[in-house]
């Protein structure tokens, strides 16, 4: 008689699968380590550019919105990051435009709405990122349109820092998302009023 045993198919393809969830197991914590590493390297990656510096408080990829011919207004957008005591952006100026002030998008009841804030507070050891459809800053009355692949200059004022003026390069009008000031107060939209097309 032979002394091989004999296992009936049902039986093998269990050991096969078996054999896979084994490995498969096996296989888990390498998958976990080489996410996490992929992690660090993104977050390594993701470390802000510094365009400027005044005090503690250093400016990173400032931007603006393309804006059509005609449009009285634009926005602009950059990350803040303070490594010292709270402070805030508390102005702008620039010769692009007659009037720079500082605005926010909320959502409120369902219905998006913008407003001039007196400030932005920068607290210590964060990062404060002024983007499309949150905290911007709003070029009123443009003595020009901002065309993209141009730059122009803005003079940021701190509270406790002081003033800076950062170079801002125009991108296209679709650039990081959907428009943010420059598109609604085009439509003129006043402030604390609701986006065009929204319903009260």
């Amino acid at each position: 008689m032979n002394s091989r045993s004999v296992f009936p198919v049902k039986t093998l393809a269990a050991l096969g699968l078996s054999a896979v969830a084994s490995i498969a197991l096996a296989q888990a914590p390498m998958q976990q380590q080489m996410q996490q590493r992929m992690q660090q390297q993104n977050q390594a990656g993701a470390a802000m550019a510094v365009a400027a510096k005044v005090g503690q408080v250093s400016i990173g990829s400032p931007w603006a919105r393309a804006t059509a011919p005609g449009a009285a207004v634009g926005g602009g957008f950059l990350m803040l990051e303070n490594a010292g005591a709270d402070d805030k952006l508390v102005g702008a100026s620039s010769p692009v435009s007659a009037k720079v002030e500082l605005h926010s998008m909320s959502m409120e009841n369902n219905v998006m709405r913008m407003r001039e804030v007196p400030a932005i507070d920068l607290p210590t050891g964060k990062r404060v990122e002024l983007r499309p459809g949150g905290l911007h800053i709003m070029f009123i009355d443009l003595k020009a349109p901002l065309k993209a692949g141009e730059s122009f200059p803005v003079k940021l004022r701190f509270e406790k820092a002081g003033e800076v003026e950062v170079t801002f390069k125009v991108e296209s009008m679709g650039a990081m998302g959907g428009p943010a000031g420059s598109g609604m107060h085009q439509q003129g939209v006043p402030h604390g009023a609701a986006m065009p097309g929204s319903k009260n």
